[in-house]
């Protein structure tokens, strides 16, 4: 029996294709889309890393600061009608918390090199905690 490559493989495969085969013959648009596709390619390695933990940690920290359970877009849509409301804003230090740590875990995934990330970071902005 044969086992079949990871998705973290065949993204790296994909991804060393690219870099070393492809983007080197390319010029012009072509390049450009090779680019891009590159970079899709590395943010599904981030996202199958990292989505994991940082949506148990979110979901458990949604459960806890509202005091109910269900799915993470239940929570989110929950969390997103009390502020609308009125009824939870960042005077809440949990809320402030929530939403910077949610955030960070996005920018983690989707621009772990873009510049506000790594100022937040700098600035000591609580990260995104991995759980799972």
């Amino acid at each position: 029996m044969q086992d079949r490559p990871s998705a973290e493989k065949l993204l790296a495969a994909a991804r060393n294709f690219l870099n070393e085969t492809a983007m080197p013959q390319l010029s012009g648009h072509a390049a450009f889309h090779a680019r891009v596709a590159g970079n899709v390619l590395d943010i599904l390695v981030r996202e199958l890393a990292l989505a994991p933990g940082f949506n148990a940690a979110e979901q458990a920290r949604l459960e806890n600061l509202l005091g109910e359970s269900g799915s993470l877009s239940a929570l989110n849509r929950i969390l997103c009608d009390k502020i609308a409301a009125g009824e939870l804003d960042l005077s809440d230090d949990a809320v402030k918390t929530h939403l910077i740590k949610t955030t960070m875990g996005k920018l983690a995934i989707d621009q772990p090199r873009y510049q506000g990330y790594k100022t937040a970071q700098a600035s000591g902005w609580p990260e995104e905690e991995t759980r799972g």
